[in-house]
């Protein structure tokens, strides 16, 4: 079999190209921590042949595997072409040769969060408070509640005291219900800055009346202010109420009134997802939850706020088409679309009649 690799340069030309590519760092998850250097999809070698398929749902896409340098992406190579991968490929020394010199100059597979957010909290002035501020806020009886924009299982593991937990596509839909109130003051906390910058700045440009800031550093923050973190699943969102899905279906067309967004009925979906010339992918965007009661043929559960911080994560293929399926309010598909479409993905919106959800709840 010919050799499969390639070198620094190629992925370099590559990732410039244009044309579909997936990336994916096959290196253990705890090796890898929050994000490769390449910000490409981590996807460990102890899975890849049993989920690649999911990642990269064309055989025919190049796809290049990156290892910790030890030969185990040449070795993947290897089985996966005997498989069926007709354009997959191993970088030449994996990582530690990627980084070789430093990566300040280097192209990455994504954009990386934290520029991407900090670029929207300077454009856009996004308020802050630092977790001593909040301590201060709390011991003069301030009315204000924290929204942390993480997924549940990062919540329950730990979180700010009293912060109650909505990812962050949830946040719009299920405002009204967890902030009664337009004078409570509303912080938005993760376990850094992506998904909290976002969860405020929606949040603000969606016009909600509150006063609404991110907590500076989230639960890093917190504790690098000396104070202690929270356990357990204490305060998470509930079904959303008729008021809140009137006043997040109000809400969801001033955040998205400039966004020329594209709607696709279910026939053109299967079209596209039956493509063989083009890579799609078909995420469903509600909670783990509502996928698992009811979800459409072919679609992948993929919870909005974790694409809002963390697309690559999920999309592997640079240059696909994604869909967003949500029910019909649409708030949460709107909401993921609104920011995925400033970092240049393209992106369609399927709006289904899911049995847990009808339109008449806002009419």
């Amino acid at each position: 079999m010919a050799d499969r690799s390639i070198s620094k340069q190629t992925l370099i030309d590559w990732l410039g190209d244009g044309a579909e590519l997936a990336v994916l760092d096959i290196r253990p998850a705890e090796a890898v921590g929050y994000a490769s250097p390449l910000f490409a999809t981590n996807l460990p070698a102890d899975r890849l042949d049993a989920e690649l398929d999911r990642f990269v749902p064309r055989r025919v896409v190049r796809t290049v595997l990156v290892d910790d340098g030890t030969g185990a992406a040449q070795a993947a190579v290897t089985r996966l072409t005997t498989a069926g991968w007709t354009n997959i490929h191993a970088l030449e020394g994996g990582i530690p040769a990627w980084i070789e010199g430093g990566v300040e100059t280097l192209p990455t597979f994504d954009i990386a969060g934290v520029p991407f957010v900090t670029k929207v909290r300077d454009e856009k002035g996004t308020p802050v408070v630092s977790a001593t501020e909040l301590q201060a806020l709390r011991d003069k009886g301030e009315d204000v509640i924290v929204l942390d924009s993480r997924t549940l299982p990062e919540y329950s593991k730990e979180h700010v005291p009293g912060a109650v937990s909505v990812p962050g596509a949830e946040l719009l839909l299920r405002f009204k219900d967890l902030v009664p109130s337009p004078t409570t003051k509303v912080l938005v906390s993760c376990a850094g800055l992506p998904r909290a910058i976002l969860g405020a700045q929606t949040l603000i440009d969606a016009g909600v009346p509150n006063f609404v800031a991110y907590l500076d550093d989230g639960t890093k923050g917190w504790t690098n202010a000396g104070l202690t973190l929270e356990t357990g699943r204490t305060a998470a969102y509930g079904e959303a109420s008729d008021d809140a899905k009137r006043f997040a279906a109000d809400h969801i067309e001033t955040l998205s009134k400039d966004d020329s967004l594209t709607f696709i009925d279910r026939a053109t979906a299967d079209s596209w997802v039956g493509n063989t010339n083009r890579t799609t992918y078909f995420l469903d965007v509600r909670t783990p939850e509502e996928f698992a009661a009811e979800h459409l043929p072919r679609s992948i559960s993929s919870e909005g706020g974790q694409l809002l911080g963390v697309a690559y994560r999920t999309i592997a293929v640079r240059g696909s088409r994604v869909i967003l399926v949500d029910d019909l309010l649409g708030v949460r598909a709107k909401t993921v679309a609104h920011w995925l479409r400033r970092r240049g993905y393209e992106i369609a919106i399927l709006l289904h009649d899911f049995a847990d959800v009808r339109l008449s709840a806002v009419a």
